[in-house]
């Protein structure tokens, strides 16, 4: 498969209003970020050091924070998201080093995490088999990587099913949400079999995906 190696992100740009109308809606739904903050800690211990990729305003990383002794560290391509993210860890009165980076060309040494977490986000990465070797290299032997996003092919019905009854919206933003899933997030996503395929490429030997209502949920073991 043919990766383009100048470009690290498809999709609409962060840095602008849409990363500050994004961080404003999904804020509203704290609890969809500590319920998979509360699924990635039964692959942790005490102590152990956490990367989040593309965390965005880093709500994840933050309810995360809350939960066990972690050294956790987020990095985002988005200056916008990095600030945000930063300042929302001061505010709940964590400690979690956010900073500017590429999934690509991950800013830390080989083995230097125990889990690497990306929600919603794999999708983004123009070089996916790229960023998934980068998961690999980082993390220590027996280290484990999740990938948790949406998944291609969702039909619409399903698609407005997890909006107003999972997510919860409703009214004008409900209609906003529901599109943008359609023509941009979903468009976006990748099969199971798309995604088992990059995985099938990249360094990692193997991966036990679970398939959800538009969603997938994969773990990866060093």
């Amino acid at each position: 498969m043919s990766e383009n190696p100048t470009k690290s992100y498809k999709g609409p740009g962060m840095n602008g209003v849409i990363g500050t109308w994004y961080a404003k809606n999904t804020q509203k739904k704290i609890e969809k970020y500590t319920r998979d903050a509360k699924k990635v800690l039964k692959a942790l211990s005490d102590g152990d050091t956490v990367l989040e990729l593309a965390p965005g305003p880093g709500y994840l990383s933050i309810e995360l924070a809350k939960l066990g002794d972690f050294q956790i560290s987020g990095v985002d391509i988005s200056d916008k998201f990095v600030h945000m993210a930063q300042n929302n860890a001061g505010k709940a009165g964590v400690d979690v080093d956010f900073r500017h980076g590429d999934a690509a060309q991950i800013p830390f040494d080989d083995e230097s995490f125990n889990l690497v977490v990306c929600r919603a986000a794999f999708k983004n990465f123009a070089q996916p088999v790229i960023a998934l070797n980068e998961m690999k290299r980082v993390l220590k032997p027996g280290g484990k990587a999740v990938i948790i996003d949406f998944k291609g092919d969702v039909p619409k019905a399903d698609i407005n099913k997890f909006v107003t009854d999972d997510m919860g919206f409703k009214g004008l933003n409900a209609m906003i949400i529901k599109w943008m899933f359609r023509n941009v997030v979903i468009k976006q996503a990748y099969t199971k079999e798309k995604f088992m395929a990059f995985v099938k490429e990249s360094n990692f030997e193997t991966c036990d995906l679970k398939e959800g209502l538009i969603g997938i949920e994969a773990w990866l073991e060093r």
